[in-house]
């Protein structure tokens, strides 16, 4: 009886460890998720293109009400596969876009308005919700956000600085390859905003008739000046008649004057300052382009981000202009004595970047 007893107190001993012991993991579960991130950020206006990490972890923390709906896409081109940094490390959740997916060619303006709005509900975009870009190419970046825009999308945003910005803020990114939940109804009919494109006619027409419109070249000094097309699938080398410069990078690839060291891209006042000298100001009416469309989607975003209105991009750029043999052209500087005016047919043919 006795060794019973001692064998009953046992038992009775050993489940009280083992409940204060579950209570014990219980607790440390509890401290852990009170310890998780709660990142609180002000609210960002829809106009407001470029937000910091704390926005975006405010997001994805559930403090942004306004931004509740929404999806990280980091942009590149090709599939996720293809890009740099996507499966080594990608923000929570983040699904991600290519490029390819919002222009095609045969002069890689913006694809067909049914051909974007597919890709659009295919990452679960419509017009309601807010889309947060990064990526590692800041034109390709901008250029996806630009269509976005142009679609009809009401709210787009771009993590600024990406993926780096993120990282030295302390957040944390992830590895899995995320799956989209696609839409049905992006909302609203596409392009809702066909104002902010224009066409090759169209730029023609103004540069014939309206003395304030003002065609800015987004492109490094050597491409303006005829000196090599910038791209090794374009053979000839110039501006259309009539264009200004507006500054770009040392080469199609490098976005120098509108970005700052660290990679985010520079403010509205920036960039006033960086046009103070040049042909043209924002109380011109401006249409920007640069070779095929990216890099001139940057200061469009800058001005569309300040709130400045009227400025549209000419998507097709010096890349459809100069398959036409028949268009005027530029090569030099035409502040100078030295600048030539010919049509597409007469360029030489041996300007493609080696």
């Amino acid at each position: 009886m006795k060794n019973k007893l001692i064998k009953m107190l046992l038992c009775v001993a050993m489940v009280a460890t083992m409940v204060v012991g579950c209570s014990s993991n219980s607790s440390d579960k509890s401290d852990e998720s009170k310890s998780e991130s709660n990142v609180k950020a002000d609210a960002v206006d829809k106009n407001k293109v470029f937000v910091t990490p704390d926005w975006v972890q405010s997001v994805i923390d559930g403090n942004q009400p306004e931004s509740e709906n929404y999806v990280i896409l980091e942009a590149s081109w090709g599939t996720y596969k293809d890009s740099p940094d996507y499966t080594k490390g990608h923000l929570p959740g983040a699904l991600h876009v290519d490029i390819a997916s919002v222009e095609s060619e045969p002069y890689w303006n913006l694809s067909e308005p049914a051909v974007i709005e597919k890709g659009m509900l295919d990452l679960g975009v419509t017009k309601d919700k807010t889309v947060i870009l990064y990526g590692a190419d800041v034109s390709g970046t901008a250029r996806v956000a630009y269509a976005y825009l142009w679609a009809g999308v009401e709210n787009v945003k771009i993590l600024n600085g990406g993926l780096s910005a993120w990282e030295k803020a302390g957040y944390k990114t992830e590895t899995d390859v995320e799956k989209a939940t696609v839409a049905t109804d992006f909302g609203t009919t596409v392009p809702a905003h066909p104002e902010y494109w224009m066409s090759i006619d169209d730029v023609q027409e103004k540069l014939k008739n309206d003395t304030n419109f003002k065609l800015v070249s987004i492109r490094s000094e050597a491409e303006f000046l005829g000196e090599t097309s910038g791209y090794n699938y374009i053979d000839r080398a110039g501006e259309p008649k009539g264009a200004v410069w507006g500054r770009g990078g040392s080469d199609p690839y490098n976005m120098e004057d509108y970005t700052n060291e660290d990679g985010t891209y520079i403010t509205a006042d920036k960039m006033e300052e960086l046009w103070k000298d040049l042909d043209f100001s924002k109380e011109n009416e401006l249409s920007f382009y640069c070779g095929t469309g990216w890099r001139a989607t940057i200061p469009w975003l800058i001005a569309y981000d300040a709130g400045w209105e009227g400025m549209t991009l000419y998507d097709g750029g010096w890349y459809q202009w100069q398959m036409n043999d028949n268009l005027p052209v530029q090569v030099g500087d035409p502040s100078s004595d030295d600048v030539v005016y010919t049509t597409v047919g007469k360029l030489s043919t041996d300007k493609a970047a080696k």
